[in-house]
């Protein structure tokens, strides 16, 4: 169970990645974009860490407090539930 999880944290977290690249085209070419509201429950559901780092490399949504405070908040939440849960298991 906990390899499903890593691997889990691991898609998801590409995902996020590479899904604020196809946005950052997007916006480029001024196409249909990912909604925001979108973004943020693949933040949610796991998707933080390429959430921030897909923001940093492509420099996309970094003008948006949504984003910019939102998600490295949704970050800090998880790694919270996560030591919570891992304290338990000791």
């Amino acid at each position: 169970m906990y390899n499903n999880f890593i691997l889990y944290l691991i898609v998801i977290n590409l995902v996020g990645f590479f899904i604020m690249l196809v946005d950052k085209r997007k916006a480029i070419k001024k196409q249909w974009r990912i909604s925001e509201k979108a973004l943020i429950c693949i933040s949610i559901i796991g998707g933080s860490i390429g959430m921030l780092a897909g923001m940093s490399t492509f420099r996309h949504k970094t003008k948006h407090k949504k984003f910019t405070i939102g998600i490295p908040f949704i970050l800090v939440i998880q790694i919270a539930i996560l030591a919570y849960f891992a304290s338990l298991q000791f």
